[in-house]
């Protein structure tokens, strides 16, 4: 069997939960990789340093490694153009336009789904209240443009075989825009990487880009209204804006090497997160630090935090569940009434059900069943 493995893009700041499943699958699964653009196989520091890479047209586009996103509307035909005819089985990691690639009926097409592509369907009015492009003439354009990567997206589905999701929360989405079924496969949380400690230092922390949807304004707000400390980790468009309405509790420390982020990972009181994520691995990543959570209750937060309302004996964590300051800050000063009740070791445990290792057993399982499925279907 010859397999390929598509990608949307592999730069060195494309270093999300979508990008550690790619990982994983090359670990155990002999396959060519593809993505629209690769810069990422020339870069010394990376496990794809040397690797050969298929990519597409957009690898020539000016500017393109540093914000592939301006080049979107050419996403569909870009990915349609990759030739993946020598192929028995084509798997995809798409959380915009993997999914996309052309197969042929001798072929059979596995998607690991991390989301339907935001920017057109949950995020559309998002994206159009704070960019320039969806104002005015540009606007009516920036619609346009929308709504037909959404048809595409839909016709592009039915090119999957099989979709795999990566939370219970991206399984319901993937119906609801595709009305397709997903077998839910947690990503993997390298958490063997991290060690927990019981004592615990007086500040909060969050990582994550800064960006809108990851909703750190609200998080300075509510931090701003309580006064605890508040360390943030992590870069991007927001800083500036972030920075000016912070109060002197709240620390911007910008990117940082993965074992300082582990460091305060370990020591900080909580870790605070107010996005609704498909699945959310910094949220595994601090409960493998032995740190409790504190985040908006729904998502995939659901699946991965245990809530102490819902049993204290092995809680991880506090959820809120309306996207403001005055329900933020109420979980804040309830986790503190109770913060006696967080064991790190109940946070530690709860991480390892989402390893490596259950990622890989569950992958290689069901990759043999939907192939027993598919070769009886197809006789």
């Amino acid at each position: 069997m010859r397999y390929a493995l598509v990608h949307e893009w592999l730069t060195p700041n494309a270093t999300g939960g979508s990008e550690l499943v790619v990982r994983e699958i090359l670990k155990y699964v002999d396959a060519d990789l593809y993505a629209l653009i690769d810069f990422e196989s020339t870069n010394p520091e990376s496990y794809l340093y040397g690797r050969q890479i298929g990519t597409t047209f957009l690898q020539n586009f000016p500017l393109v490694s540093g914000n592939i996103q301006k080049y979107l509307p050419f996403f569909p035909l870009a990915i349609e153009q990759l030739d993946l005819r020598n192929y028995d089985i084509v798997l995809s990691s798409s959380h915009a336009v993997a999914k996309g690639i052309l197969t042929s009926p001798s072929q059979m097409s596995v998607c690991y789904c991390h989301t339907p592509m935001r920017y057109a369907w949950d995020l559309t009015y998002d994206y159009l209240q704070r960019s320039k492009a969806g104002r005015g003439i540009a606007g009516i354009y920036t619609r346009y443009l929308l709504q037909s990567l959404r048809q595409w997206d839909v016709i592009s589905a039915n090119r999957v075989d099989y979709f795999i999701a990566n939370s219970r929360h991206t399984a319901n989405r993937i119906w609801r825009c595709y009305r397709r079924e997903a077998e839910v496969i947690y990503p993997p949380v390298d958490t063997e990487r991290f060690t927990y400690q019981e004592e615990k230092e007086d500040f909060f922390l969050t990582v994550s880009r800064l960006v809108s949807y990851k909703q750190i304004r609200l998080i300075v707000e509510s931090f701003n209204q309580l006064g605890y400390p508040l360390i943030i980790i992590g870069d991007g468009p927001e800083l500036s804006n972030l920075k000016q309405i912070a109060k002197a509790n709240i620390i911007f420390k910008g990117t940082q090497p993965n074992e300082v982020v582990e460091e305060f990972m370990r020591k900080a009181r909580a870790f605070v997160y107010a996005a609704c994520e498909d699945f959310g691995i910094a949220l595994v990543e601090a409960q493998a630090c032995g740190t409790p959570v504190i985040a908006y209750g729904k998502g995939g937060a659901l699946e991965t935090v245990i809530d102490l309302r819902k049993c204290e004996k092995s809680a991880t964590g506090l959820l809120f569940f309306e996207q403001n300051v005055k329900s933020l800050v109420e979980a804040v000063e309830t986790f503190l009434q109770f913060k006696h009740q967080f064991r790190a070791e109940s946070c530690y445990l709860q991480a390892t059900r989402f390893n490596k290792e259950i990622f890989k057993s569950r992958f290689l399982e069901f990759l043999e069943i939907c192939f027993a499925s598919w070769s009886s279907r197809s006789g």
